[in-house]
């Protein structure tokens, strides 16, 4: 009965089902007297919040992490956000692994959907790839940050912290135990600013895209393609990837250096090579990380314009990151350019996009869209505020960003609930959208005749 149940579900319905079940389960551990520090039940709604926000690797907080909860409900909030930033069908088939059981072509076909990918060749091999990868950046995360936490909060605390963060880093969670003003402390200390960031760029950048520059290095080093070959030799997925990164994070960063000058509340004391290191990291932070290290609320309104574009994009596909993904957007900005030269097909590097993939990118974007603005419509109507702070926060909701302009903490029950469906569908959303417009062909029975219609 179980295993006819199971193949009625369809792999959207599994890995919705999975989150929240995961979710769920954070929930009611959370509400456990053991959990917090005060040895009080916290309340179910603050639960469910803190839950979702760790399974979806966002970050928005309503209780302090470092204040509220004891040691117990720090190591729960930690596994959910491993557990989220992995994806809830690459860890249970990690799982599968390490206990020996065998993986079935069921749970392979179920993998392959949930990373978006094209084949099952490899499958396997890949994700154990990716756990060795996963671990090995957490660690060297882990031991970045341990130069600087160990001998500030002594041996024990500060390994805690510096594990906290490695992995609420790298899974893009941007929570933290240190205190309640995020890594504000830190705004001018170089290394903790390029530890974080360097695990906030590897976890968004996408699985697909470390094996690809790994397997280059690798046949650098053999010998097996000549040095300037190796650009050729990437995927054109890796290339559209780094490409628009490196556009947003250095664009970003340019932006909010120029914007945020003179503003003495976020960057306009510090010196010049502190100013670009502040817009460096809020430009990567914006990317889904949702560490801070000067007020989000006290940027100027076209500083916040910027970085909710930012939030929008957010990080890249298969990778920990949330928002639309940088490939939709690119996708988005050549199909725009294409119709506007004249061209009938999207060509870049060489190589011409399936008119299906531009298909799927502007429905991923118009769909996300959508949510955005019915959800901030909703949330301004029922808590108020200035509408802008509403936008930021539903859209670091939406795209699992975790940064606020001070307004997640005065949220009531109605708002709280907003931003719970929010983050869940900004983990969910995009991976079901893609699943569902992704290499899915319905053959039409009936064919209509073709009439155009006129744009612009």
């Amino acid at each position: 009965m179980a295993k006819h149940m199971k193949w009625n579900l369809t792999t959207t319905q599994i890995i919705a089902f999975g989150f929240f079940c995961a979710i769920l389960i954070g929930t009611i551990l959370l509400c456990l007297p053991v959990s917090s520090a005060s040895g009080q039940t916290t309340p179910l709604i603050d639960s469910l919040f803190t839950s979702t926000t760790s399974v979806c690797v966002t970050g928005l907080v309503v209780v302090q992490t470092s204040a509220h909860w004891s040691l117990f409900g720090q190591i729960v909030i930690l596994c959910l956000i491993q557990l989220g930033g992995l994806g809830i069908v690459t860890f249970t088939t990690a799982i599968m692994m390490i206990a020996g059981k065998q993986i079935t072509l069921y749970d392979r076909l179920l993998l392959e959907d949930a990373m978006n990918l094209n084949t099952l060749s490899g499958l396997i091999k890949f994700l154990k790839k990716v756990l060795k990868g996963t671990f090995l950046i957490e660690g060297i995360g882990f031991i970045g940050y341990s130069l600087v936490f160990v001998p500030e909060f002594g041996l024990v605390h500060g390994l805690g912290i510096s594990l906290f963060n490695a992995v609420s880093a790298f899974c893009n969670a941007g929570m933290d135990v240190i205190g309640a003003d995020s890594l504000s402390a830190y705004l001018t200390n170089p290394w903790v600013n390029l530890v974080t960031m360097f695990l906030i760029v590897m976890g968004g950048i996408g699985f697909i895209v470390w094996m690809d520059i790994a397997s280059l290095i690798q046949n650098i080093l053999t010998k097996k393609i000549p040095i300037h070959h190796c650009l050729q030799r990437l995927r054109l997925h890796t290339k559209i990837v780094l490409l628009t990164t490196a556009v947003l994070i250095f664009g970003g960063a340019c932006l909010i250096f120029l914007l945020e000058f003179h503003n003495p509340d976020t960057i306009g004391l510090l010196h010049v090579p502190q100013k670009m290191l502040a817009s460096l990291f809020q430009s990567v932070t914006t990317r889904t990380a949702g560490f801070l290290t000067f007020s989000q609320k006290s940027m100027h309104p076209t500083t916040v314009l910027i970085c909710l574009f930012l939030m929008f994009i957010g990080g890249s596909s298969i990778g920990t990151a949330g928002g639309i993904k940088t490939s939709t957007a690119a996708l988005l900005f050549l199909s725009a350019r294409s119709t506007t030269k004249g061209d009938t097909h999207v060509v870049v590097f060489h190589k011409r996009i399936p008119h299906q993939t531009i298909k799927k990118a502007l429905a991923v974007t118009m769909v996300s869209s959508l949510v955005l603005i019915i959800s901030t419509i909703l949330l301004y109507e029922l808590e108020g505020g200035p509408l802008l702070d509403t936008a930021f926060e539903t859209t670091s909701a939406i795209a699992t960003v975790g940064l606020t302009r001070d307004y997640t903490a005065h949220l009531h029950t109605p708002g709280k609930l907003i931003i719970i469906l929010l983050m869940y569908l900004g983990r969910i959303g995009p991976i079901s959208m893609a699943i569902i417009f992704g290499n899915r062909q319905h053959k039409a029975l009936v064919s209509y005749p073709e009439e155009d219609i006129t744009v612009g």
